[in-house]
């Protein structure tokens, strides 16, 4: 993954990056980042530029060391240890979060977004922004979002082409209410499952059917007990680099802007290495014999039409005023 696009990346966050301001701004630092995912994840790639930019701005004062695989603790509890000042940052789904920033749930909502550019559009912009505060109230800081990508749809049976194919279907979700909602409303039997039992499941056809982005089916195996993969585009789920506000207002204006501003960096390269790789992994899981389709705009549409069960059922507990927000953004960035 640390290829020449990454390599030109780091140099052109070199060459554009603003001059810095005088080193005196800036204390030696060393931050700690927890991560629930591997170290030859794209997030690695993500910290390795954001790394460099840090590097450049402050003259090598600031310094990350990555804790994998939940090495400090699951998301979630690394997420409480940053709201009690106790830890400084950490790279998380949006999903573990929502007891914690019910608004986070608006990103689990099923086909919210069409393209990871809507995404994008989304994220980085004002609604963003308005999360973002919503997270500082909770005593964490956002410095950017990065990439967990859409999650689609591998199974035993049969391609999923519609949404009554998904009938009957046992199918792992992950421990969240609105994607049990999501699969139980197209009448598959939706199970609960810790992510660690699922290749064990699929494999002894406990389940049929599980759902996640096309890296994660590659590198936990999933495709080596499946026989077809689809892509279902149902969810678009963020990273969070998340730092505890706690520690971010001990620093100092030019130490919080280069964390902001080399997070952003990161983020950017993340996003293309992940996005690079999705289609290799792609492309992997066929030449091992998986059966690929992709579902139509048109039965997208359907299933969208369908789910709208969800979205009501969940709509108050998320906010109505964030949901109401990103759709709205939604159309404007369609009509556009």
């Amino acid at each position: 993954m640390k290829n020449s696009k990454l390599k030109a990346a780091l140099m052109a966050t070199v060459v554009c990056a603003v001059a810095s301001p005088a080193l005196a701004d800036f204390k030696n630092r060393t931050f700690r980042v927890s991560n629930g995912i591997a170290a030859d994840h794209p997030v690695a790639n993500g910290m390795d530029a954001m790394q460099v930019c840090l590097d450049d701005r402050t003259g090598g004062k600031m310094t990350m060391t990555g804790f994998w695989g939940g090495a400090l603790g699951g998301d979630l509890q690394a997420t409480q240890a940053l709201r009690s000042g106790v830890q400084e940052a950490v790279v998380t789904s949006s999903s573990p979060l929502v007891g914690i920033e019910p608004a986070l749930g608006v990103f689990d909502l099923p086909f919210l977004f069409r393209s990871n550019e809507e995404a994008y559009a989304v994220m980085d912009g004002e609604f963003g922004d308005f999360i973002n505060e919503k997270l500082e109230n909770v005593g964490l800081v956002n410095l950017a979002y990065w990439e967990n990508g859409f999650r689609n749809v591998s199974n035993s049976k049969r391609p999923i082409t519609q949404w009554e194919d998904f009938e009957g279907l046992k199918m792992r979700v992950m421990q969240n209410n609105i994607f049990l909602d999501t699969f139980s409303n197209f009448d598959a039997n939706a199970t609960p499952m810790s992510f660690g039992e699922v290749f064990s499941a699929l494999e002894t056809k406990a389940i049929d059917a599980q759902e996640n982005p096309y890296v994660t089916i590659d590198t936990s195996k999933f495709y080596e007990v499946q026989s077809y993969i689809s892509e279902t585009k149902h969810s678009y789920t963020p990273f969070l680099f998340l730092f505890s506000k706690p520690i971010f207002d001990t620093y100092s204006p030019e130490e919080q802007a280069a964390l902001r501003e080399c997070a952003a960096v990161g983020r950017d390269v993340e996003r293309e290495v992940i996005q690079e790789l999705n289609q290799t992994s792609l492309a992997k899981m066929q030449e091992a014999g998986l059966e690929f389709n992709v579902v139509t705009p048109e039965e997208l549409e359907r299933m969208l039409e369908k789910s709208q069960p969800v979205y009501d059922e969940h709509k108050d507990n998320i906010g109505a005023d964030v949901v109401d927000m990103v759709q709205n953004t939604l159309t404007e960035i369609r009509s556009n």
